[in-house]
Order: C-alpha cells, then structure tokens, then sequence
C-alpha cells in the first residue's frame, strides 16, 4: 500500500502513504507495543471527506481484522490517529494531508460500525474519524458578545481557548462590514455560521460566506473570491478531459519522456463523470426566489415595511461567477437563462418580483447603533436578503458534475478546475466548429472532495459546481412573446345545465 519511488510516479493514482497508527486512549499501542499500533495493513480502504459546506473534515477506514483489534488495543472511540499521504514529488505543506503528530493534525476516532465477522478468526468494520475541531464543537459552547468586522469575529471564536481552540491555519478574506454580536450559548461551528450569513466582501458584491475546513486548514470566503481574486480571474488547479486513452493530449504531444507524458495525461483524465444536476429546474428557481424575489423587510424599531425586489438579470453581472467568456472576467460572465419574454405580458423570468414573497425582520439601535441586520444601513437589508438568497440558489441548483479521477493531495474543495467536455456529435465538434461542449465544459468550483486510498491506488471522487455557462445562450432577444396573441383576452364559455 504505497508508492515504491517516493519522488515519482509509477502511474497515475500512485502515492505516498507509510504507515496508519492507531494510538490507544492513554497514548499507547495496548498489547500491541509502545506509541501505537500501525494498522496500515489491516485497512482496505481509506476515505478523507471535504467539503466548502462541512464545517470539518472526516473520514473511514475500512478494516479487515484478524488480529482482534478493538479488544487489544482497545478501540472505544477515543483513539488518535496518525498518517501522511502524499502523490510522489510533493513536499510542500500545503501540498500534503499531513495527520501526523510531528508536522501535521492528527485525527480523532468517534465510532466504530458495521462490525461483522467475515470467516472464522476474521473481522471486517469501519472506523470513523474526524479533526479535532469537530469535537470540540461538541464539547464546547461560545456564550458572549462580540463586536468588530466579520472576519475579526470568526478569528476570535476560532482562537478561543475556551471554546473551539483550533491551532490550524484559518485563510479568511476580509469582510467591509461589521457590528455587535451577542452568541447564545451555542456550538462554535454555529456562532460562525450566523457570522458568515451576515458577512459582505471587502472586494465584490456578493452577501454571505462560505466557512468549511479542508485537509490544509480553515477557511472563511465568498463564492466570489472563490471564482477570482478582485477582478482577477484565479488560475484552475488543474485542467480535465473526458477523452479515449488513445488521444494524446495536444499539449503534451510536444516533448519529454513518452512514460512521464502518459502519466501526465492520465493524472488530467477523467475516469467517470456524471450530472448530477444537468439542466436546472426553472419552476423550482421561481418558486425558490433565483429569479424574483421580493422581501419585505419589517422594522421593529419604527414599526416599518420595506418592500425590495430582486431582479437576477439586472444583479447578475454585479458578481463574479465561475465560468467567464473572456478574460475581462466580471464583463464576460454568462447567465443560465436568457432575458426573453416568457409569457403574453413580455416579461423575463426576473421580472416577476412576486414569485417569492418574504418577510425579514430587522431593527436599529438594538446595541445603540442604528444600523441593521447586517451591520450596514438598515435599508440594505432587504436588498442584500434577496442577492444572498438567490446567489445559493444559483449555486445549489445550478450545472452540477460528479467526477473521479486520479488522487492528488494538494487539489482541495474551494478550487477552480477547467473541464473539457467533448460534444457529442459524431465528428467531434459542434455545429458551429467547436471541439467543446459551450454549456457544460468551462470552469467549475471544486465543492466536495472525498480521497478515496485502497491498496491499488489513489483516487479522488469530486463534485464540482458553476452558476453560469461558458459561452451565452444563443438566440436573439425578442421583445414580443407571442405576436397578436397578446392583444387577446381570457374567453369564457358556460355549460349547459
């Protein structure tokens, strides 16, 4: 289990893991030796799960025991857990899942499941795992005020020593708003939470932040410093094809060592892929407030209504979104649904404020400023509800793709990678020339990694997620729905008794 030359690759899905230790509740190996036990050649099957909507990271190992290791050592649900995997030439930190207790995190052990008995004299289980953060969100209560920016608060709690006491590196962008806060008495992970909904960018246009931890740290961001740094459109981690094994990448037709180049070629093919979410549901979108949305904010202060529309077409190029068309970046960016007229009235999908109605309750001078919910004016509030709103409904329901392809340590949930889909035509390319699928390939937001180790090899399972397409829809805008067919009226016809 593990790579034979620690600096290169035999073949693509080959890594670096020597040794799994398994350290009993008093920091020993039970009956098996001082320090822990290594059970690197009991486990079948290691899987590290991340995700930009998990607040921390866990995993399983999946064991086949013939050493009766839950009595000897024994395994009540305290254990540590140390190992280092890396894909060979890696050596940078942050390149590495590093759970060992020199350099790196150790994991803790929480449960035990599925124990069964394979054959005489044999076990087979799971034992679960996660990082030391989610435990002591268990543990521990956050109960006081807080006030500064947004990004100041998250570090706060996050440094509690009381509380969440994370020694990991936390990678936060820094939030432009900021107010008092009063937690009561609730987890960490959730005080955080109720942070992030509030928090608005320093650079961008974006309301609300995503806070999850990966195998490299903590992190703290908008979808939008996801997507590009400023106005800078950030750099794939890695460009991906769904191509046959027969076709070589052109860029790697070049020059170099034929072996070294099948390598490169395989670790940037896509084994298999799947939609999960192909062609977005425009009824629930509606219903759901992506397009129109109108919020009634109700002051309690004064005993005021606010009524705000949101309008996705007129909002939409105000953010970054992943896919761009150009490298201008926010000029480029393309909707998933054009702006023509949908019905007799002429109106876009955007234009209907009324498919979603909310109440959002707000105040002033709650903590003697006359400020509101999101520490800003009290009249945003309405507006930035709407553009947060739909910004995660444009993500959770927007193109969404399932994919594994060889592991690599440093590719993590929060990343861009560039997916090259071929068409489907026969010949290769679309009606208008094009050797890409314009609406499904282009740049997507890695959103969940699950690393996935067996004996053979190393293999990654991602879902990757973006809110708008490569190349705009075609076809003309059209002012008029239906033609004459809008002057007519609404006929009635009475039934015969």
């Amino acid at each position: 289990m593990g790579s034979q030359h620690r600096d290169n690759y035999d073949f693509a899905g080959d890594y670096n893991l020597n040794g799994i230790i398994l350290q009993a509740h008093d920091g020993t190996g039970g009956s098996f030796g001082e320090g822990g036990v290594n059970i690197q050649p009991l486990v079948q099957e290691l899987n590290v799960y991340e995700g930009i909507t998990q607040t921390a990271i866990y995993g399983t190992l999946v064991i086949v025991d013939s050493t009766n290791l839950i009595a000897n050592l024994p395994i009540q649900g305290t254990e540590r857990l140390f190992f280092k995997l890396s894909t060979p030439g890696t050596s940078e930190t942050e390149h590495i899942i590093d759970a060992s207790e020199q350099t790196g995190h150790p994991f803790y052990v929480y449960k035990v499941s599925n124990k069964q008995q394979m054959k005489q004299g044999t076990l087979v289980y799971t034992i679960h795992f996660a990082s030391r953060e989610f435990l002591r969100n268990i543990r521990t209560k956050v109960s006081q005020a807080y006030s500064g920016k947004m990004s100041s608060i998250v570090q706060e709690i996050m440094a509690d020593k009381q509380g969440l006491d994370s020694r990991k590196t936390l990678y936060y962008e820094e939030t432009k708003n900021q107010d008092k806060i009063v937690m009561p008495n609730i987890p960490p992970f959730k005080a955080i939470s109720l942070v992030a909904k509030r928090a608005l960018p320093k650079q961008g246009q974006s309301v609300g932040y995503y806070f999850y931890e990966t195998t490299k740290g903590f992190y703290f961001q908008s979808w939008e410093n996801m997507c590009a740094n400023g106005t800078q459109t950030r750099d794939p981690i890695q460009t991906y094809y769904y191509q046959p094994r027969n076709i070589t990448d052109p860029e790697l037709e070049e020059s170099g060592d034929p072996s070294d180049n099948k390598v490169l070629q395989d670790l940037r093919s896509v084994e298999d892929y799947k939609f999960i979410n192909n062609f977005h549901d425009t009824a629930a979108a509606q219903a759901l407030g992506t397009y129109g949305h109108r919020v009634i904010s109700y002051n309690l202060y004064n005993k005021s209504f606010t009524p705000t529309d949101y309008n996705y077409h007129k909002e939409f190029n105000k953010t970054v979104h992943a896919d761009y068309t150009d490298d201008a970046g926010l000029t480029g960016t393309a909707p998933q649904v054009r702006e023509n007229p949908v019905d007799f009235d002429n109106n876009s999908v955007s234009d209907y404020a009324e498919s979603m109605v909310s109440l959002s309750p707000t105040t002033q001078f709650l903590h003697d400023e006359p400020t509101g919910g999101y520490g800003t004016d009290v009249a945003d509030d309405g507006r930035f509800e709407g553009i947060r709103n739909s910004q995660r409904m444009q993500i959770n329901a927007g193109t969404t793709i399932e994919m594994t392809v060889p592991g690599q340590t440093q590719i993590q949930p929060g990343q861009i990678i560039d997916f090259q889909l071929r068409p489907v035509e026969q010949e290769g390319l679309t009606r208008d020339g094009k050797a890409y699928d314009p609406q499904y390939s282009g740049r997507y937001i890695i959103t969940k990694v699950r690393h996935r180790v067996t004996k053979q090899d190393y293999k990654m399972v991602f879902e990757c997620k973006k809110d708008s397409v490569r190349e705009s829809i075609p076809g003309k805008r059209i002012t008029d729905f239906a033609g004459t067919a809008n002057n007519e009226n609404t006929k009635f016809s009475k039934l015969n008794n």
